[in-house]
């Protein structure tokens, strides 16, 4: 049986040598590169099955990294970073990365965050039943079995937890869903009150969806409640 493959991206030896140490006793098998040249070297030649990047590294930073495998790999990506302003965190997020953690960080919850992100990549690369399921409502077409998303016949490209959380609110038009629901939902984890990440995500989904000029917005916000599908 294949063991998992997680490449650990930083070029601190230490905290490199530190998350393997964690990830090992889960039994993982990892592969430990100091660059972002290396991290794309690594994923073309390795069946990476999860990616733990730092930003800032040399030869390439973290963010041109997670562009280049977004443009041929669905694999999650954590960034593992020093950066802690939400501005990073968002950048990294709408770049395509499934969690953003700031160092110094506990290495047990980096292990149960990885743990989390690797169960739900198994349960989304299960094979899709034999009829194609699509859901039509608001103008917005969405093949779930393709993943793929049309706005009055226009593609949308969106990131796999923007179209898990458009699928989610989509398939349940008019029900609100409070953020904690949305995020236990689609990360498969505990809600952490500290994040914005659902906050984020709904921002650039709308964006996608043209609503910036679109008065009739088909996320809508119901303060202090939570989202709903206005379509």
């Amino acid at each position: 049986m294949k063991r998992t493959t997680i490449l650990i991206a930083d070029d601190e030896a230490e905290i490199a040598d530190l998350v393997a140490l964690h990830l090992e006793k889960e039994g993982y098998h990892l592969i430990k590169v100091s660059d972002g040249k290396e991290a794309i070297q690594a994923i073309e030649s390795h069946a990476i099955d999860l990616a733990i990047l730092d930003i800032m590294m040399p030869k390439m930073d973290g963010y041109e990294v997670t562009r280049q495998i977004r443009e041929r790999y669905p694999l999650p990506i954590i960034f593992l970073s020093a950066k802690s302003s939400d501005l990073d965190k968002i950048t990294g997020l709408v770049m395509g990365a499934v969690d953003y953690m700031t160092k110094p960080f506990n290495p047990m919850e980096l292990v149960a965050r990885v743990n989390a992100q690797l169960r739900r990549s198994i349960q989304l690369s299960q094979p899709a039943a034999a009829s194609s399921r699509v859901l039509d409502v608001g103008g917005v077409t969405i093949d779930v079995d393709q993943r793929s998303v049309l706005l009055y016949g226009e593609k949308v490209e969106l990131t796999p937890k923007e179209f898990d959380i458009l699928y989610l609110l989509a398939s349940h038009p008019k029900k609100v869903f409070s953020a904690e629901h949305i995020f236990g939902h689609v990360w498969g984890e505990a809600y952490y009150e500290s994040g914005n990440t659902v906050m984020v995500h709904i921002r650039t989904l709308r964006k996608k969806l043209g609503e910036d000029s679109n008065k009739n917005k088909l996320i809508k916000t119901v303060w202090g409640v939570g989202y709903t599908f206005n379509g």
